[in-house]
């Protein structure tokens, strides 16, 4: 019925167009010739003749045509096929007549115009050509057809490179103006070696009891406490640990800093964290004062420190230098006041200001989830005032602050300059380290939020796109160096090469092609709070025992062991590491049962420690050589042994004992000439398994070796060892 009404259109078309027009389309040019005519043809009536070429047929072949080539794209328009064909859209002439549009073409030089040509080669299609306009939109299959019918060839066109998305991030504000700054407390991190004594000049600067309650009796975590001193000044401590794992964490402190207290203990001196904690200091550039702890002890050498330091190019007062040098003992407390009002003195030499209005901006220093609070920031104000249900954003994460804590777990209504406190709101947990940025209403930061989203996306896909190309040339380098090497074979011979090259792969079968080849220890971390978490990231990243086992790091996150976990962990074939986390008893029932090795540390070093044996475990056992005994020998001799002739050597027992279901060596000189087993060993004409010091024998190889007079003879056993992975973290 579509075809019989298509071609009813069509010949109403006929009857209602000028009648001038279709007959300049439709007649022909007029010639004297007559209409038919048939050239009298001889193909017929001549004769081949043996060895002739067949030149007519030849003639007749016609010549290849390129088809031009159409670039589509879903959803095109009328107009924007024509003109994809390379053809304008032509005007017309729209007569209206029963209701309907009529499109008759105008005259041009005695063809249609192209419009004209999309319509006609839509006719005898289910599409309403009466009301087709320019601007309507064809479906995919009606675009090829219209394309096959002109004798053209169509290719989809490649994506259009989007334009550039206005960017919508967030910044800081420009400096305030001078006189709206307002003095405040300044920020004051404490640093120094593992064990020198930090967290108790702390305590006793705030009189709190901290140590007590770490485990393993170090800090493992940033903290971040506003004491007031009794003179009444303020100072918000940063304690950062020692620990030489945690170098992310004091690089982070020293950067939120205005001045860094450097612990060194006189018993000890400098050491290498303390070496460190200078270096993040000079590149954060923030003044130094240090605090010789532990001057109360016997064996104490302040005097000692300070010269240690000159050689870090920390110069103190007394040798002509501007870093203060305070005597302490943090455990009875000597000397404290003084360090404090080194502090206090160096703070209004620095004159900190800060602006206490506009939107807040700040430095996250430590983040967690916390049960019955979900993700909690421990955050270090810098500018503004922070209140409950300002919109922040951090990195990708962003929150509408609920509730704010200071230290002690205490609800506070708002949060000045260089105050610590901890915020609760957070829709997703940020990273240790990120900037906060408040900004106007939830609409902003969630434009923000997807900017920030897009970038990392994109810069993903520049990324992956290097590393394709890169596996690409390398692909095509490889396969172009195989073909010349194979180019100048026969396919027989190539055949032949290709087949002793894939030998191996040929003769597995493909379950077991996809086998790991190499050992490998797949990991699942999991953390109390991000610095924890990134401080046994940087850790592993010191992994370089690769050729021995690999190491790959299948998830990891924060807060405690989940089922999640150990399904993740059973799908790899990995182990569950949980640091400063629990895991429930039914968590710790389903690991036993899935035979999933789940470990849980509250101290770094023992985490690493067990990680080392774990990864140990891995590795198969070293073969190790003792030696049991040696001989001399004395005389060779040929015995036949049927229709063979064995050379066997005369020897005589020096040390030890040999034992024929032990190994061999054949030592001439000081190069090893055979090693192997043997084939008889005799005493007297006994066959005997062993033969003890001082006792003469003949021993045959169970290969041909030649013995020479003066040869030495080693037994040696072979044991199993285990074998321990050559990864040094460093502590």
């Amino acid at each position: 019925m579509s075809v019989m009404s298509s071609v009813m259109r069509g010949a109403r078309r006929l009857v209602h167009a000028d009648p001038v027009l279709l007959s300049s389309f439709l007649s022909t040019p007029r010639s004297s010739a007559p209409l038919f005519t048939c050239q009298p043809s001889r193909k017929l009536a001549t004769k081949q003749v043996k060895g002739q070429k067949k030149e007519q047929k030849s003639k007749t072949v016609k010549p290849k045509v390129d088809k031009q080539e159409v670039e589509i794209r879903q959803r095109m328009t009328a107009e924007e096929l024509a003109r994809a064909m390379n053809k304008d859209f032509g005007k017309t002439k729209i007569l209206r007549e029963k209701q309907s549009a009529v499109i008759v073409p105008t005259l041009n030089k005695g063809f249609l115009r192209v419009s004209d040509h999309v319509l006609l080669a839509l006719l005898n299609t289910a599409v309403d050509v009466d009301a087709l306009q320019p601007d309507s939109q064809l479906e995919e299959r009606l675009i090829k057809e219209v394309v096959t019918r002109s004798g053209m060839k169509f290719k989809w066109a490649k994506m259009s490179t989007s334009r550039e998305r206005e960017n919508q991030d967030a910044h800081r504000r420009p400096p305030a103006d001078p006189a709206s700054l307002v003095p405040r407390p300044p920020v004051v991190t404490i640093m120094g070696h593992v064990d020198h004594g930090k967290t108790t000049l702390l305590d006793s600067l705030r009189k709190s009891q901290i140590v007590s309650t770490e485990a393993g009796g170090i800090t493992q975590h940033i903290g971040a406490f506003l004491v007031q001193l009794p003179t009444g000044e303020k100072i918000t401590f940063l304690d950062t640990p020692g620990h030489a794992a945690f170098s992310s964490m004091r690089a982070r402190g020293a950067s939120a800093t205005d001045i860094v207290i450097l612990v060194v203990a006189a018993d000890d001196g400098v050491m290498n964290q303390t070496v460190e904690s200078i270096q993040h200091a000079r590149r954060a550039e923030v003044p130094l004062i240090v605090a010789v702890n532990k001057c109360d002890k016997p064996q104490a050498d302040p005097q000692r420190v300070k010269q240690e330091l000159l050689a870090h190019d920390v110069v103190c007062e007394e040798f002509g230098g501007d870093i203060q040098a305070i005597h302490i003992s943090a455990l009875k407390g000597n000397n404290l006041l003084a360090l404090v009002e080194a502090t206090v003195a160096l703070a209004e030499v620095l004159e900190l200001k800060a602006d206490p209005s506009g939107l807040v901006e700040g430095l996250i220093i430590e983040s967690r989830t916390v049960k019955g609070k979900g993700p909690v920031t421990t955050t270090i104000i810098q500018r503004g005032t922070l209140k409950r249900g300002c919109v922040l954003v951090a990195g990708k994460s962003w929150a509408k602050v609920r509730f704010l804590f200071d230290e002690n777990g205490r609800v506070v209504t708002e949060a000045g300059p260089s105050s610590a406190v901890e915020v609760v709101g957070w829709k997703e947990l940020p990273s240790a380290g990120e900037v906060i940025l408040e900004v106007e209403s939830e609409q902003r930061v969630k434009e923000v939020v997807e900017w920030r989203q897009y970038e990392e996306e994109q810069q993903k896909l520049q990324e992956e796109q290097s590393i394709i190309e890169l596996k690409q040339k390398q692909h095509l380098d490889e396969y172009r160096k195989e073909r010349e090497e194979l180019s100048l074979l026969n396919w027989r011979q190539r055949k032949s090469a290709l087949y002793k090259a894939n030998k191996i792969k040929f003769s597995m079968r493909p379950s077991e092609r996809t086998q790991r080849d190499k050992l490998m220890l797949p990991l699942i971390i999991k953390g109390d709070v991000d610095g924890s978490v990134e401080a046994i990231l940087n850790i592993l990243d010191s992994y370089d025992a690769q050729e021995q086992c690999q190491l790959e790091l299948v998830h990891f996150g924060i807060g405690e062991v989940s089922e999640n976990d150990i399904n993740l962990a059973e799908t790899f074939a990995g182990s569950v590491y949980g640091f400063n986390v629990g895991a429930h008893k039914s968590i710790q029932q389903l690991a036993q049962k899935k035979g999933i090795p789940l470990h849980l540390h509250s101290v770094i070093y023992k985490l690493i420690d067990q990680l080392k044996v774990e990864l140990s475990s891995k590795l198969p056992p070293v073969i190790m050589q003792n030696t049991v005994g040696e001989a001399t020998v004395l005389t060779v001799f040929d015995v036949s042994m049927g229709k063979k002739k064995v050379m066997v050597a005369g020897c005589r027992v020096k040390k030890g004992h040999l034992d024929r279901r032990h190994k061999f060596k054949l030592i001439r000189g000081q190069e090893t000439i055979w090693e192997g087993c043997l084939a008889a060993l005799k005493h007297h004409k006994d066959d005997v398994q062993t033969v003890r010091t001082g006792m003469e024998c003949g021993l045959s190889a169970d290969s041909n070796v030649e013995f020479i007079t003066g040869d030495v003879i080693v037994c040696v056993e072979e044991q199993k060892a285990p074998q321990v992975t050559s990864w040094n973290p460093g502590f």
